[in-house]
Parts: structure tokens; sequence; C-alpha cells
């Protein structure tokens, strides 16, 4: 797995954010096998390639509001992370799976106090706010899910699905780092 990936001055490092969660070095093949790519196909490149809030993008395409759904989270100091699945408010198609990690200290009260409340999906958080953010994609990435990504996202194990790591700048200091995998999908899904 090549675990850093960047676009500019920003990087993300995939096993820094898995580390969350799947610890080194069986725990990561338990979520899935990661391969850094240049592009993904399409529709996957509508969802992924771009630099702006997942929440919004797949509403956009599946033509309806997501939940969140948070399957674990912890907090050390002001750091806060969190396992989660996207899920569609009608169909209650899983249409994402991702990893947060954010720095709480960067963050206004109410803003964190909405995101704590794990009730709301984060980018949704950040647009309800009016947060001065940017997205920054920092890697597309090709992925055979593991048993435990199989299992969060109904897929079957070695499917393979792809995904995106991505840095938001909140008042344009680097806030949260994001790992984004989408369902499978097609152009016609929504």
């Amino acid at each position: 797995m090549n675990g850093v990936a960047s676009s500019g001055e920003s990087r993300v490092d995939i096993r820094n954010l898995l580390d969350e969660f799947y610890h080194q070095p069986i725990g990561h093949s338990q979520l899935a096998e990661f391969n850094s790519v240049t592009s993904v196909p399409v529709p996957y490149d509508s969802l992924l390639d771009h630099h702006a809030h997942m929440t919004v993008t797949v509403e956009s395409h599946y033509q309806q509001k997501v939940n969140v759904e948070v399957h674990r989270c912890k907090r050390h100091q002001s750091w806060y992370s969190r396992e989660i699945t996207l899920v569609t408010a009608d169909s209650k198609k899983i249409v994402q799976y991702g990893i947060v990690r954010l720095d709480t200290r960067l963050l206004d009260a109410g803003v964190w106090k909405q995101i704590e409340s794990q009730s709301t999906p984060l980018g949704r958080v950040l647009i309800e706010h009016d947060v001065l953010r940017e997205v920054q994609l920092c890697g597309l990435w090709k992925v055979n899910a593991g048993h435990r990504l199989a299992s969060l996202m109904s897929l079957g194990t070695g499917d393979q699905v792809y995904g995106r790591t991505a840095l938001i700048y909140c008042d344009r200091v680097p806030a949260i780092e994001l790992l984004e995998i989408v369902s499978p999908t097609t152009s016609h899904d929504g």
C-alpha cells in the first residue's frame, strides 16, 4: 500500500487514518486493501475526483438526503475520530464509508457540539454553520474490501470499490482528514 497521497502542499497519510481503528500490521487488511490510483472509472470520477463535500456529492447523485451512522468514535486530547457510513434517508442505501479525524481546537464550540452529537453528516454541519472551508482532494484509491468493510457496506469480501483521501481546511487551517469510500454505483443510481 502506498500510504501517502498528496496534492500540492497538503498530505493525508491513509495509514494514519486507518490506525485510528485498524492497527497495523494485520488490522488494515481487515478493512481493505488500498492501492493508490491516478484516476477512477465513471461514475466514481464524479463522486470522488473533486474538491467538494461528499455529503453534498452523494446527496446530489442519489437525489435524496443522507444520514450518518457512527459505528465507532474516540477522542484523544484535542483529536476526535469516527468511523461512519452514510445512508440515504428514503431508500436506506449505504452510499459511503468513512473515517474522519479532526482537531476540535480548530472548530467553533457550536460546530464541535453538533459534530459530537453524531446526528448530522460532517459536511452538512460545516455548511449549516457557514464555516469558511476548502476541501482538498489528496488521493484516489482502488479498494478491495476486507471482511470489515464488506460487513459495513453490504459488500462481498474482495469486492472492488473506490475511495479518496481529502483534507478540509476550516478558516484556512487544515483541520479535518478524511478517508471516503463510495458504494458500488452506476450512472443511473438515484
